[in-house]
């Protein structure tokens, strides 16, 4: 399985079938997670986590604290595609795989400041 990725004319892929997505919330600089697996052509999340807590970001009913973080799974259909914010103003988002962290947007040299980057299951 591949996941690919796409923000405007620039697109790549990674032969994957799960991954991290890492964000440092934009006011409360407080790092969240999520592990996303590529299933039956869809992106399923199985577990989240939040390291902290800050105003409008209460971990949701069910989380367990485990030295101290946050983990919990969130109640959300397998999606077909994932759009995430890539702007000056905020974090940029971390894609991890089994072997390497990095900024998703190096992932896609050249795509604009303010881009919206599209992760979904690549076609068979």
């Amino acid at each position: 399985m591949s996941l690919c990725l796409a923000a405007g004319a620039v697109a790549a892929f990674l032969a994957i079938d799960s991954f991290t997505l890492t964000w440092i919330h934009s006011i409360e600089k407080i790092r969240w997670e999520e592990d996303w697996r590529i299933e039956a052509g869809a992106l399923v999340v199985t577990e989240a986590r939040i390291r902290g807590a800050g105003a409008g970001m209460e971990p949701p009913a069910g989380a367990v604290l485990k030295d101290g973080v946050w983990h919990y799974r969130p109640p959300l259909p397998a999606q077909a595609t994932l759009r995430l914010s890539h702007s000056p103003h905020a974090g940029g988002y971390t894609l991890c795989t089994t072997t390497l962290c990095a900024p998703l947007a190096d992932r896609l040299p050249g795509i604009d400041n303010n881009a919206v980057i599209e992760l979904r299951a690549c076609p068979p």
